[in-house]
C-alpha cells in the first residue's frame, strides 16, 4: 500500500498508522520483520519522516 506524500503532520501520521497496521496484520514493515510492536513504531516513525523529508526531533540537554 502507498504512502502518503507530503511534509504535513496529518501525512506522517497517517503513514505510521498504515505502516504500524500492516505489521499488525503481515509481520512486517516493507522488507523489515521487528521483533516488537515498539520496535515496529520506531521503524514506522523513521520511515515516515524520512517520506516527508523531515528527521526526528532531539531532546535538547542542559549541563549544569
Amino acid at each position: 500500500m502507498p504512502l502518503r506524500s507530503g511534509k504535513s503532520q496529518d501525512a506522517v501520521k497517517s503513514n505510521i498508522k498504515k505502516l504500524v497496521h500492516e505489521y499488525e496484520h503481515e509481520g512486517t514493515i516493507g522488507n523489515s520483520k521487528p521483533a516488537s510492536k515498539k520496535k515496529a513504531v520506531k521503524q514506522a516513525v523513521a520511515i515516515s519522516l524520512k517520506k516527508a523529508g523531515k528527521s526526528r526531533s532531539q531532546k535538547k540537554t542542559t549541563s549544569h
